[in-house]
């Protein structure tokens, strides 16, 4: 019996071994109905307590036994196994806890394993399980400090159980019983407790009792010692990290709306077919081309008094608008070239259009009705015709195929180029040395969009912080560098957050009257890989993703009351010497 079941963990530590040794992580069957899974603790929120961003196996059945007895040296036929990646296993939260996850990781002396910690995860909250039939989620039983697992198959029913989140502040676990919960596990001895919390800056917001979720949000986290009770404001002493994710929102999308205009065309030139967007003017592109060149034929004004009409035709219609915002969308300095974008951007629906545009602004120049002026960088086709027009001497350019696209893309990125130049030069938030590679002409079309939507990325977060968050300009200059320094390595990433550490005195009218969306304390004793912890969560959401949790229909929630509903989540930690 012994060696059958030595022989089965080793079996199952060769399974886990060789997925941990390859690079994807396309999931492994075990035993024809058991799926492995490996990825990154960060990406499930519980598990983030503990593992972070380190690699974690996840399953749907009783393996833990097998796990520690295959970590285990005093087990002849495993010994001198290398460690493995810590395994959890999803729980259905039937047993008297509300166990929702348990788990395992190897404790190293040197290379060899010497101990494993066994964690248990448990929630309150009201829930409902869900599972498939051939999915089976883990019944368990805990008998004295060692786990044992029975697999119930395709027996399984979902259940529902009524938990409750927490209303009343006063049926909140303390911080005594949190301490008591340490000791049951370990020893006596120095303990430390610790508090962390997160508040949501901007984000969601409630209309009549409905959360509305916006696409933009701005969190910080707070980390500080010394807890002293549940639900406490962080002190001014904590350290605090700014998350910022915007989501192409008011003010900012008029220009979002612009660099999608811009990724079309390359999408076009590259696959051949392009999809237009709703024109924005309902006068056709040629008849807005016409218009402006009327504007210009029979002139001969000078760059300085163009100049001062652009502008003054650019001013803000109002005193309400948010004059960081002035600064960055309008540019009092448009040439020729960008007013002609501006106009065929709102308004062309075809490559006729384009085509057609084009043609009448050649011909224009070809015939010396117009001697528009350009600012001296520009590096459009269009452009470079424009300077051959003051010396009587123009290329022929055949405006059939793709060649118009390829012309109006490159209008649009010459435009946006200085628009963004504009915003970040004039607010000295970075030099151009530090641009190049963002504004670079040498790569393709397709490229150059990327690197416009990796800055417009940046400049999203950064007026974010600048206008609602009100941050100074040495937080603003830091948080600039390190989001050019990031898009310079990494691909471009609309769900990526930015990170950035502040003062929370910064941001503490923000936060000191507001609930957190995440608070939680953790007792800690021992060091290094030998520290155990046993931590609370209250959440306004709950952190379990493998169940659903409904309302309480005998719970009465006062929507008025200042009182915040939360899910409690325990984690507790047990260490297992292999003596």
């Amino acid at each position: 019996m012994g060696s059958r079941v030595i022989s089965s963990a080793k079996e199952f530590y060769n399974t886990l071994r060789s997925l941990q040794d390859q690079e994807s992580n396309n999931p492994c069957i075990y035993e024809v109905d058991t799926q492995i899974l490996k990825m990154n603790g960060d990406t499930i929120p519980v598990l983030n307590i503990y593992c972070g961003n380190q690699p974690v196996f996840i399953c749907e059945k009783p393996l833990l036994s097998w796990y520690t007895l295959s970590q285990n040296a005093n087990a002849s036929a495993v010994d001198n196994n290398p460690a493995l990646h810590p395994l959890w296993v999803r729980c259905d939260m039937s047993d008297p806890a509300r166990t929702a996850w348990v788990g395992a990781e190897t404790v190293c002396t040197g290379n060899k394993v010497s101990a494993v910690k066994l964690y248990s995860i448990t929630c309150k909250g009201i829930t409902q399980i869900y599972t498939s039939l051939n999915n089976p989620l883990l019944k368990l039983y805990q008998i004295s400090e060692y786990l044992f697992f029975i697999n119930f198959g395709n027996c399984f029913n979902p259940t529902s159980f009524l938990l409750g989140s927490t209303v009343d502040k006063k049926t909140l676990i303390t911080l005594d019983v949190l301490k008591q919960e340490h000791k049951k596990r370990h020893p006596p001895s120095s303990t430390a407790i610790k508090g962390s919390a997160r508040f949501s800056l901007f984000g969601s917001t409630v209309v009549e009792n409905t959360t509305v979720e916006s696409q933009s949000s701005v969190t910080v986290d707070f980390k500080w010692s010394h807890v002293e009770s549940v639900l406490e404001t962080p002190p001014l002493s904590s350290t605090a990290t700014l998350s910022c994710h915007w989501g192409h929102e008011e003010p900012m999308y008029e220009m979002y709306r612009e660099l999608e205009f811009l990724q079309s065309l390359a999408d076009g030139l590259r696959t051949g077919e392009t999809e237009w967007m709703e024109p924005l003017e309902s006068t056709s592109a040629v008849n807005l081309t016409k218009a402006l060149l009327e504007e210009l034929q029979g002139t001969a004004k000078t760059l300085q008094e163009d100049a001062a009409k652009t502008a003054e035709n650019s001013k803000p219609t109002t005193d309400m608008e948010t004059p960081i915002f002035n600064s960055f969308l309008e540019r009092g300095d448009l040439d020729f070239v960008e007013q002609l974008w501006v106009r065929m951007k709102k308004s062309v629906t075809s490559y006729q259009d384009i085509g057609d545009c084009l043609k009448l602004v050649t011909e224009a120049l070809r015939y010396g009705d117009i001697k528009p002026w350009i600012h001296r960088d520009s590096s459009s086709s269009l452009s470079k015709l424009i300077l051959q027009s003051y010396h009587q001497q123009i290329d022929h350019v055949s405006l059939t195929g793709v060649t118009p696209v390829h012309m109006l893309l490159e209008m649009g990125l010459d435009k946006m180029r200085k628009d963004y130049i504009n915003y970040l030069i004039g607010e000295e938030l970075t030099t151009l040395n530090h641009l190049c590679y963002f504004l670079s002409t040498e790569v393709d079309p397709q490229e150059q969009v990327i690197r416009l939507r990796k800055l417009h990325h940046l400049l999203e977060v950064i007026m974010t912080c600048g206008t609602f968050l009100g941050l100074p300009y040495d937080r603003l200059f830091l948080l600039t560098q390190s989001c050019l320094q990031h898009y310079k390595t990494y691909p471009y990433d609309e769900e990526h957050e930015f990170k950035l550490q502040i003062k929370p005195a910064l941001i503490s009218h923000f936060y000191e009257k507001e609930n957190p969306v995440l608070w939680r304390a953790e007792v800690s004793s021992g060091h290094g890989p030998r520290e155990v912890r046993t931590s609370v969560q209250l959440s306004d959401r709950p952190l379990v993703d493998h169940v659903i949790f409904e309302a309480d229909p005998n719970e009465t929630v006062n929507v008025d009351s200042e009182d915040p509903a939360f899910f409690t989540t325990m984690v507790c930690c047990s260490l297992v010497n292999f003596a």
